[in-house]
């Protein structure tokens, strides 16, 4: 009998203590994943993420998550920062190249047939900035990095921006190499034959988890590399998944879907660690991705039989466009956030969220006072783990470049808010002006029918939104490029798929 006082009286004490404390924070970033790469929201046949599905049952799936760019590092900077890459001026992925660019400027010039001069990218996350491992860390929190980084080498790594641990310590733009050792990482190396990256790096956030001290709340950024290419995967998935290969089905690569298992296992073995450590209550999880699927390159793929065929990665189907486009496909993301004492389990929102908000909201969550003296583009979406409504104006995508992807689209600017989502393609227009589509999602969720003609008068109000949020951020924009000779514009072909930009009609802006 007081052996069992006793055990209750324990239990008692270890309950009361982890309430008392702070909540942990994981977050857990997917690289090049994209909205219909999941099983959430009932898009696809071939993948599996039961892991990603066991998150959501236990806290918030939005249906409307956003990144803050359809490519890597600026939607990694928002992430830190709190900042859209419209402020922060790093908009393009350029932080493994040599050229260190603190400033945002404008491109010396333009070919003759561009409309506009686009902007230079920062290429580093400065250390001015109050990140979120800084933040964290001054708080007192036990911090760590594991997996892909891409906003600068030393002195621009994690270990500048609040981590004390930075694992694998690489900068690149995906996995050295490959996913299966052996490995191309600097003073990193595989621990055995063919080991995955990704069971490596869950191996050592759940080693680091397991060392720590057990009395002080903990920061963990998990930022998978998955499934950024080099595409290759364990071969026993691949043989699985050429078992479940449709090839009518528009996602049909059996070596991708092998991939996304991988990165979906590696939630679940964190999520198993956090319950058997007792602070899964505790810790705030957040699941996204920093941009949407990668849909133009081509994996070679085989069937059960041998045969080989060429496979894009992935559709993004019922979106358009993917990974470097303004298109939904681009900058849609699945989005979790699990944390019991706010968000109730398996709940679904159809708020929009973007990765700008997760500053403002972990640090309020963790009672963390905001930085004084840093603007923040973000909003704190506690209302919206609580069932409620998010009051914004809408959310700003800025990605003034124009890489030459499926569903091209030149440099660029939009704003989703409510059900209606307006892009702005900078000098597109007669006499280099503005020009824009228009469109409704709630109608239109493939962006086949921009409504320009329709509703002029929806296209100034929300312009002046971007409008507003260019001359706050006081972004560097493209602008009119002088040696433009129309006779060496040809839009057509550019792109490597039918269905790029066309031209849209010019609407009057006063």
């Amino acid at each position: 009998m007081k052996k069992l006082i006793l055990t209750l009286l324990l239990c008692t004490t270890i309950g009361q203590s982890y309430s008392q404390k702070k909540p942990n924070v994981v977050f857990i970033l997917a690289d090049d994943l994209g909205w219909a790469d999941v099983s959430l929201y009932g898009k696809t046949k071939l993948y599996e993420t039961p892991n990603l599905d066991r998150l959501a049952a236990r806290g918030m799936t939005f249906t409307r998550g956003y990144s803050a760019s359809p490519l890597c590092s600026p939607t990694r900077s928002s992430i830190l920062t709190g900042q859209t890459p419209a402020r922060t001026g790093l908009t393009a992925p350029e932080a493994h190249l040599g050229k260190v660019v603190l400033q945002a400027t404008l491109k010396e010039n333009a070919t003759p047939g561009s409309k506009a001069i686009i902007t230079q990218s920062v290429t580093r996350l400065d250390t001015k900035y109050p990140t979120l491992g800084k933040q964290f860390k001054a708080a007192g929190y036990q911090t760590a990095h594991f997996g892909k980084w891409h906003l600068g080498s030393e002195p621009y790594s994690p270990l500048e921006h609040g981590f004390d641990v930075d694992m694998p310590h690489t900068n690149g733009p995906g996995p050295s190499g490959s996913f299966v050792a052996p490995w191309k990482f600097k003073d990193f190396s595989e621990k055995y034959d063919h080991e995955h990256i990704e069971d490596r790096m869950t191996d050592e956030a759940i080693a680091w988890m397991r060392s720590i001290d057990k009395t002080k709340p903990f920061f963990l950024n998990y930022w998978q590399f998955s499934v950024h290419a080099p595409f290759d995967a364990k071969e026993s998935l691949k043989k699985y998944y050429r078992t479940k290969v449709d090839l009518s089905d528009p996602q049909h690569s059996a070596t991708y879907a092998a991939m996304v298992h991988s990165m979906d296992e590696a939630v679940g073995r964190l999520l198993d660690e956090l319950e058997r450590l007792g602070v899964i209550e505790n810790t705030i999880i957040v699941f996204t991705s920093d941009n949407g699927g990668n849909m133009y390159n081509a994996i070679t793929d085989e069937l059960p039989d041998g045969t080989k065929y060429l496979a894009p990665p992935t559709s993004n189907r019922p979106l358009r466009g993917g990974k470097a486009t303004m298109y939904e496909g681009g900058v849609r993301v699945p989005t979790i956030v699990s944390y019991p004492k706010v968000a109730k389990p398996g709940s679904i929102s159809n708020e929009i969220v973007q990765s700008t908000d997760f500053y403002p909201t972990l640090l309020n969550l963790a009672g963390i006072p905001l930085p004084k003296n840093h603007v923040i583009d973000g909003l704190d979406i506690t209302p919206a783990l609580k069932n409620g409504k998010l009051e914004r104006d809408g959310i700003i995508t800025f990605f003034p470049h124009n890489p030459a992807v499926p569903d091209w689209l030149p440099a660029a600017v939009s704003v989703h808010a409510g059900d209606w989502k307006l892009i702005r393609m900078f000098n597109q227009g007669k006499n280099q002006e503005h020009e824009y589509l228009l469109y409704n999602l709630k109608w239109d969720i493939g962006e086949h029918n921009p409504l320009n003609d329709m509703y002029p008068e929806k296209i100034i109000e929300l312009d002046k939104i971007i409008e507003k949020h260019l001359k706050d951020s006081k972004a560097v924009i493209p602008v009119k490029n002088p040696d433009f000779d129309a006779s060496k514009y040809h839009p057509e072909n550019i792109g490597v798929q039918k269905g790029g930009y066309k031209g849209a009609k010019k609407i009057e802006i006063n």
